[in-house]
């Protein structure tokens, strides 16, 4: 960390870039690939350094004897150089080079708060976990309803086609329910349950009325689509996938944005802020320092697109500091870093499933189930204690490596190691958090990183709301385990008031800080991604987000900018921007 120093010599390119977009991961591959594809001459500005798909992917279909240190990170090193990353807890050698060094890109957190980040080409679409829901309007219309935070000034059927358009690109696997609180897709043929879990799902349809299960709606396309090869099920994903099976930037939109003679991408491109000309009111260029250099760029484009992901977008519009925004860049309102949300979880349980010993699974299925929200869909599921509501994620399958709990030696233990154990089912709880302007990102007056950008100041944590949730977590979770017939149930929740375990961050879901609204004295951003006050800025990623629901939200940061893309070329061309 140093002091702020003075700035060096600025150089600026005399390219005149139609678009420019910061950021390469889910929405910024997004952006990069609708804008070239209705003819903009994009330049794409990534921080981190560049990644070949498949080249690069160094340990796909490793085994664990043939990785560093047996698949097995080393806890000394973590604490050293990852400690806020490995907080994870799903971390391992085949992935640690997508997750930035905690040492060389610091933050400070006044209220715990796990930022994890991928700093490359293709962000966190390298190791996100794929789960792709749409939101509807019971998610869109609570605020308002409720009388909390803003409105959000969209609903569902303005972005249905859109979820459709995305879903056609990406490859959802999934099938269709018919519930109103998740609607149906644009779905590939559904991954198959396991055993255990049509046991499980046998057991949910008997004793209850009130809620179901489904197979995850997974990016992992079941068949081949467009060009890609079906899932072939070799796993684990996080190691890479060279057909392009699961859904990421370096898979699908990056190639596509590059197939069109359009893009220039530029890694290693640490943006320090967006300019703003003071006469038009518009942004006119961007602001880079060379991650290696340290030499100091200005880009000039027509249109700029934020998808740095929420924090790292609403930083660099605090650090876009004029005359005219004082305060950050388009916060006339004050709104700018504050509501950051997550949803919380590490709410948990596990059983042991009966029977079923002549039944086991093949291959790696990248996917779980998901039970969706059962709480506060109408007055029979209205709760007294606490607002809105949770799903579930998990999966049921055979214990493996039980090596600990058998006792003998020689030949007769090794039989014993060779037969799988019992059939387990576990239930993970993902709670939505709702908008408080106290949960708060700003930038530190005095500290600053390598580059000389101000630190982030995070302060947030869950509320009495969630606190409430979370106890209805832990108690459906053991009773449908119960209903199902499992037996030593064992349930956590890891939460610890002010300390490390279920903080806000770790379901690496942040959203909020730069939210969308109808009103310009309450929001940053219109219905468009548009920002009310800088009519050729747009913000696409989580920030842009007025509440969180309980889904998994990257499709809708998808379809968000394909909409905000179709909306900007649209205005331009009207000479409306």
């Amino acid at each position: 960390m140093t002091e702020h120093s003075t700035a060096p010599m600025i150089a600026t390119s005399s390219e005149p870039w139609d678009a420019i977009v910061v950021g390469s991961g889910i929405t910024g591959g997004f952006a990069a690939m609708e804008l070239t594809r209705r003819g903009l001459r994009t330049l794409v500005l990534e921080r981190g350094p560049d990644v070949v798909h498949g080249r690069d992917y160094l340990y796909e279909h490793k085994r664990p004897w043939q990785m560093p240190s047996r698949g097995m990170l080393q806890r000394r090193h973590l604490d050293e150089v990852k400690p806020v990353q490995s907080r994870t807890g799903f971390m391992h050698p085949g992935m640690e080079r997508w997750f930035v060094d905690d040492t060389e890109y610091p933050y400070l957190e006044d209220r715990p708060f796990s930022w994890i980040r991928g700093y490359q080409v293709g962000g966190r679409s390298l190791t996100w976990g794929r789960q792709s829901y749409r939101l509807s309007d019971l998610d869109f219309e609570a605020n308002a309803r409720e009388g909390i935070a803003v409105d959000w000034p969209i609903r569902y059927q303005e972005l249905a086609p859109w979820y459709d358009y995305v879903e056609g690109i990406v490859g959802i696997s999934g099938r269709n329910e018919g519930l109103g609180q998740l609607p149906d897709g644009n779905f590939l043929p559904a991954m198959a349950f396991s055993r255990g879990e049509e046991h499980f799902k046998s057991a949910l349809d008997a004793h209850f009325d009130d809620r179901m299960m489904t197979i995850g709606r997974t990016a992992v396309i079941t068949q081949p689509h467009r060009g890609r090869a079906g899932c072939h099920y070799c796993g684990p994903c996080s190691m890479g996938c060279s057909t392009g099976s699961y859904f990421s930037s370096q898979s699908v939109t990056l190639p596509a944005a590059r197939a069109t003679g359009l893009m220039t991408l530029r890694p290693d491109s640490v943006v320090e802020s967006v300019l703003v000309d003071e006469t038009t009111q518009r942004a006119s260029a961007v602001r880079v320092i060379d991650r290696v250099s340290k030499e100091v760029v200005e880009y000039r484009g027509k249109l700029i697109f934020l998808c740095a992901s929420t924090i790292a977008s609403t930083q660099i519009m605090l650090n876009s500091i004029s005359d005219r925004f004082p305060n950050g860049l388009a916060n006339d309102s004050g709104a700018l870093g504050h509501y950051l949300m997550d949803h919380h979880f590490k709410v948990s349980a596990r059983g042991r499933l009966p029977g079923m010993l002549d039944r086991y699974t093949e291959g790696y299925r990248p996917n779980g189930i998901y039970i969706p929200r059962f709480r506060n869909l109408n007055k029979t599921s209205t709760q007294p204690d606490f607002l809105r509501g949770y799903g579930y994620q998990g999966g049921s399958g055979r214990q493996s490596w039980r090596g600990r709990e058998m006792q003998g030696f020689g030949e007769g233990l090794k039989d014993q190691l060779r037969e799988p154990g019992p059939w387990t089912m576990g239930l993970g709880a993902f709670g939505e958090m709702l908008p408080d302007a106290a949960n708060t990102m700003k930038l530190d007056a005095a500290q600053t990183d390598a580059w000389g950008m101000p630190l982030v100041r995070i302060s947030c944590e869950i509320g009495p709301n969630e606190l409430a949730m979370r106890k209805d977590m832990a108690t459906n979770a053991v009773e449908m385990l119960e209903a199902a017939g499992a037996t030593d149930i064992k349930s956590s929740d890891r939460y610890t008031p002010g300390g490390i375990g279920a903080e806000a961050g770790l379901a690496i879901h942040e959203m909020g800080t730069a939210r969308m609204g109808r009103d310009p004295a309450t929001s940053v951003l219109n219905g468009f991604n548009q920002a009310h006050s800088v009519a050729n800025l747009f913000v696409t990623d989580g920030s842009c987000m007025t509440s969180s629901a309980c889904q998994n939200p990257s499709l809708t940061y998808m379809a968000l900018t394909a909409r905000a893309v179709d909306y900007a070329v649209d205005a331009m061309n009207r000479r409306d921007i």
